[in-house]
C-alpha cells in the first residue's frame, strides 16, 4: 500500500516494501555519517560531500550548534537562559536572546492553536517526574503544579524582548520544540555551505535535505511495542518528520505506563495514543505538532492536522491501529 503527497514528495510504505527498494550509489563524492549525545538524545548528521574533510568540518559545525542551543535552552543547566527565566520571571521580566524569544513565541502559537494541548509551562508538573527512578509526584504535589500550568500566563514583550510569568510557581520546558529548532538550524548551516543532500536528526526529529541521488531517504516510524521493528517506512525528500511516542521515557506501575508526554490539563501522561508522527516542511513545526497531536488524541489530533496546509500525520492508537490524515488516506485510492 503506497500513500503519496506532491507538496513534500512523501510516500508511505509498509516495512516489507523496504526489502524491494533498489540500493544504488551516487555518482561522485562520499556519504559521511556521525553522531553525538546532545540534548538528552542522539544527534546524527549524514551528508554527501565531494570533499570528506570539508564534510567532516560541517558535521562538527552542526554538532557545535546543537551544543550551543542546548546550553541556551536546557532547563537542566543552571546557567542556561531558560533556567534563568524559570528562576526569575515570576519576580521580574527577563531579557532573553532573539532566538529564545522567537522559540517561545512559536510555542505559544501552538498553544493557542491547540487550546493548550501544547504548553511549555507543563514543566511545573514535569519537573516532579523521575522516569529513570520510576517516581511520580504525589497527588498533592501534582495538584499544586497544575495551578501553575497556563500558557496564557507567559507574558512576552516584543519591544523589550522579555519573558515574564503572571503567576508564581511557573516553569518552562522547551523539550517539545527545541530539538526541532536545532535540527532546522543544522540544515541551515549545511545549505549555506552548499550541501544539497543530508539528514540531520535528533531522537525522533529528522529533516531531510535533497535525496540519496536517485531515490528518497528512507525514514522508519518505530513500532511502539516491538523493539527493532517499524510500523511504517517513509521515503522522504526535502521535508521533515517527527515522532512522539510513549516509549521514549517511561516507567510502568501497576499496569499503568507513565511517560514524558504530559497532558497540560492534568499534569499526567497523555493516553489514547502510542505514537504520533507528523510530516511538515520544518522540523520545528513537526516537533511541536507531534507532541500536540499526541495529547489531543485521534479525533482532535487528526482534525487539527487536516486543517493545516502542508502537514500530514500517522497516528498509532492504544490498540496499535494506524490512522492517517485525510490526504494520506485519500491517496490510497489514487
Amino acid at each position: 500500500m503506497v500513500f503519496s503527497r506532491q507538496h513534500c514528495r512523501v510516500h508511505i510504505v509498509l516495512l516489507l516494501i523496504l526489502c524491494a527498494c533498489r540500493v544504488s550509489a551516487v555518482s561522485a563524492g562520499e556519504w559521511l555519517s556521525g553522531g553525538r549525545a546532545i540534548m538528552g538524545t542522539e544527534v546524527r548528521v549524514e551528508l554527501w560531500a565531494d570533499d570528506a574533510d570539508v564534510g567532516r568540518a560541517l558535521q562538527a559545525q552542526v554538532f557545535a550548534e546543537f551544543e550551543r542551543l542546548d546550553t541556551m535552552m536546557s532547563p537542566w543547566k543552571p546557567a542556561s537562559e531558560i533556567s534563568r527565566v524559570n528562576r526569575e520571571a515570576a519576580r521580574s521580566p527577563q531579557k532573553v536572546s532573539a532566538e529564545m524569544f522567537n522559540v517561545v513565541l512559536r510555542s505559544l502559537h501552538y498553544s493557542q492553536l491547540s487550546n493548550g494541548a501544547f504548553d511549555i509551562s507543563f514543566a511545573a508538573a514535569g519537573q516532579h517526574y523521575d522516569y529513570r527512578s520510576g517516581k511520580r509526584p504525589e497527588r498533592e504535589t501534582l495538584k499544586a503544579a497544575q495551578a501553575a500550568i497556563d500558557f496564557r500566563s507567559i507574558v512576552l514583550d516584543a519591544q523589550g524582548q522579555t519573558i515574564a510569568f503572571a503567576r508564581p510557581g511557573m516553569a518552562l520546558d522547551l523539550g517539545g520544540i527545541a530539538k526541532g529548532y536545532a535540527v532546522d538550524r543544522g540544515i541551515s548551516i549545511l545549505v549555506a555551505a552548499g550541501i544539497t543532500s543530508a539528514v540531520v536528526s535528533a531522537g525522533g526529529d529528522s529533516r531531510i535535505l535533497g535525496d540519496m541521488g536517485d531515490r528518497p531517504r528512507m525514514i522508519g516510524v518505530r513500532h511502539p511495542r516491538e523493539e527493532g521493528e517499524y510500523a511504517a517506512i517513509i521515503p522522504l525528500v526535502d521535508t521533515a518528520v517527527s515522532t512522539s511516542g510513549d516509549y521514549e521515557r517511561f516507567f510502568e506501575e501497576e499496569g499503568v505506563r507513565y511517560h514524558h508526554i504530559l497532558d497540560p490539563a492534568t499534569g499526567e501522561s497523555a493516553d489514547g495514543l502510542q505514537s504520533a508522527t507528523v510530516i511538515a516542511p520544518l522540523s520545528l513545526d513537526c516537533d511541536a505538532l507531534s507532541t500536540t497531536v499526541f495529547v489531543l488524541g485521534i479525533e482532535r489530533g487528526l482534525a487539527l492536522v487536516n486543517s493545516l496546509e502542508g502537514v500530514d500525520a500517522i497516528l498509532i492508537d492504544a490498540d496499535g491501529k494506524l490512522h492517517y490524515s485525510d490526504e494520506l488516506l485519500l491517496s490510497t485510492t489514487e
